[in-house]
């Protein structure tokens, strides 16, 4: 099975180029074909900045790519880069949303398998003209894309979120039994066709502390969560909670669930993040399209120091081919 992924260098300022290039160098390519979207002028200057050897082929359009080789394919026209680590500015932004674009264009036409996104600066690509709130969002505009989801994958655990980049003011008076239900059936989905679950088993997790304890720490948990488990239990769905968040982490009852939804960023991320020891990835569920990160920024304040962990990216990496295996069987079983 011929299998391309395609890589967004991220932001040229930040981590994103060094940790690739270090990624790369330690991946068995056996069967995979990567397709990093960058520029000569990038790969050269950070290879040189790590006094390592990089080898790539150049290919001068898609059709010019060498299987089972790192290929770097031109994603931005602009030949007078100023690359600064550490430093976020309008170019950086602009270079690391154009790769995005075109790896995002790959796939939509088969050319690639999957997208690996490095690490983008929010405050580079609104300085560049992109008014996003992150990759998720922009990635489901251009995929054509409303029922996503953010989920962060490590191991056998899986965590999605209902509500992302949103101000935690917000959360509470976002939140409905449709939408939760959405995300129940989203997450449901996708563990199935990305992962091959059958019946994934799901876990929801209160917004209250204690879940509201019985409505008396607020009332969003028997109102609307409890409400939307129950309606999703009746479509099929084994789900289970609302789970106080403490407890459920701390006592370590994930590992009895294929999936765990949060009802906020930090509540489904500080866990994640504390279990997954910087090998987590980010995972964009419900996309007709396969897109991994790694579950960390541009890290501006050690970038060209050489200090650039590479771990996350790699599993970032080693799940997209896992879930284009995934998915051709999934498909196959269909049919």
């Amino acid at each position: 099975m011929r299998k391309r992924i395609a890589i967004s260098i991220g932001d040229i300022n930040g981590i994103g180029p060094e940790v690739v290039i270090k990624s790369l160098q330690s991946i068995n390519l056996d069967g995979i074909t990567p397709i990093i979207l960058s520029s000569t002028e990038v790969l050269d200057f950070w290879s040189d900045n790590l006094s390592t050897a990089f080898d790539y082929h150049y290919a001068k359009s898609i059709t010019d790519i060498t299987n089972q080789k790192i290929n770097l394919l031109e994603s931005y026209s602009d030949r007078k880069l100023n690359i600064t680590p550490g430093s976020f500015t309008k170019q950086s932004g602009k270079c690391a949303m154009l790769a995005v674009e075109k790896g995002i264009e790959l796939c939509k036409e088969n050319q690639a398998d999957a997208l690996v996104t490095a690490p983008i600066s929010k405050e580079a690509v609104n300085l560049a003209g992109y008014h996003i709130p992150g990759h998720t969002e922009f990635l489901a505009e251009k995929t054509n894309t409303t029922d996503f989801m953010m989920m962060l994958v490590h191991e056998q655990l899986r965590v999605g979120l209902v509500t992302g980049h949103l101000p935690i003011a917000n959360v509470s008076e976002s939140l409905s039994v449709s939408l939760i239900q959405k995300y129940i059936h989203i997450m449901q989905h996708s563990i199935n066709r990305d992962f091959g679950i059958a019946q994934p088993d799901i876990a929801v997790l209160g917004l209250n502390p204690h879940a509201g304890d019985g409505g008396v720490i607020g009332s969003e948990d028997q109102e609307i969560i409890v409400p939307a488990i129950e309606q999703s239990k009746a479509d099929g769905v084994t789900v289970s909670g609302p789970y106080p968040a403490d407890g459920f982490f701390g006592n370590k009852k994930y590992e009895q669930f294929d999936g765990v939804l949060a009802m906020y960023h930090d509540q489904g991320l500080i866990p994640f993040k504390t279990i997954a020891f910087g090998g987590g990835v980010n995972f964009t569920a419900g996309l007709p399209i396969i897109r991994t990160s790694p579950d960390h920024g541009t890290a501006f304040d050690i970038a060209g120091e050489n200090k650039a962990d590479p771990s996350s990216f790699i599993e970032a990496f080693t799940l997209a081919n896992t879930l284009i295996t995934n998915r051709a069987k999934k498909l196959i079983n269909d049919e």
